[in-house]
């Protein structure tokens, strides 16, 4: 990469493993070149998988990451390095959904972020686990995040 404003990046272009969890991996952000825009920025992560902290057994999830970028965009090698590294990693379907929002607005700042956790049913009951981190800005279209309650989903 030559000197520009991806020059700091780690990940992107080159061989990058797989973190051991969520505290070793590193998520990385670029300058938004659009900053002053209002947009939204979508990540789905329909394969998403952690553990139970008790059983150890796996669990599934289907994400939907919605923000509306300020100055930073979140780096999307590092974002995929990043979800990937829950595989392994023992929490709650609450905490890791949570943990992962609250975790991208402590790096890029946004102006405003979701996230919608559509968990995969264990013991017959899907979970689904919803924050954000506030109302949504004015004049932004923030559509639907289209997946629909559990029925087989998929």
């Amino acid at each position: 990469m030559s000197d520009d404003i991806y020059s700091g990046l780690t990940q992107l272009g080159g061989e990058a493993k797989l973190p051991a969890s969520p505290e070793e991996a590193v998520l990385e952000r670029v300058p938004n070149p659009q900053k002053g825009e209002r947009y939204i920025v979508r990540f789905t992560a329909p394969e998403f998988t952690s553990l139970c902290p008790i059983t150890g057994q796996p669990d599934f999830a289907h994400l939907m990451i919605d923000y509306v970028p300020g100055d930073w965009l979140v780096e999307s090698k590092s974002l995929k390095l990043y979800l990937g590294s829950f595989r392994n990693h023992g929490a709650f379907h609450e905490d890791c959904t949570v943990a992962i929002a609250k975790r991208l607005r402590d790096l890029l700042a946004p102006q405003w972020i979701r996230i919608g956790g559509y968990w995969y049913p264990r013991g017959g009951i899907p979970i689904d686990v919803f924050w954000q981190s506030g109302p949504p800005p004015e004049g932004v279209w923030i559509p639907e995040q289209g997946v629909a309650p559990y029925r087989g989903r998929g």
